[in-house]
């Protein structure tokens, strides 16, 4: 796992024990204050790897398939991100 790879497993984390539900990409977009393109290929990496899963075509089907406490040392780094809300 990389660093940043933690960083997003975080947020997903993070945020899905905030707010009861994953987040859509766009979350995850405007958090990193990334391009669409490059959230989608964080998730698609992801999942490749094995670290999440989703079902296709449904929204924040994101699960993460790591317990924190089983996780890479980098994602535990990072479990206290910061979400920050926007009103737009």
């Amino acid at each position: 796992m990389t660093e940043k790879q933690g960083h997003y497993l975080a947020f997903i984390h993070t945020y899905s024990y905030m707010f009861g539900q994953p987040p859509a990409e766009a979350d995850i977009q405007r958090h990193f204050r990334v391009s669409p393109p490059s959230v989608h290929q964080m998730i698609v990496t992801l999942e490749r790897s094995g670290f999440i899963r989703r079902q296709p075509g449904v929204p924040r089907s994101i699960e993460i398939l790591l317990p924190p406490e089983n996780a890479h040392p980098r994602m535990a780094r990072y479990q206290n991100v910061k979400i920050t809300l926007m009103n737009h």
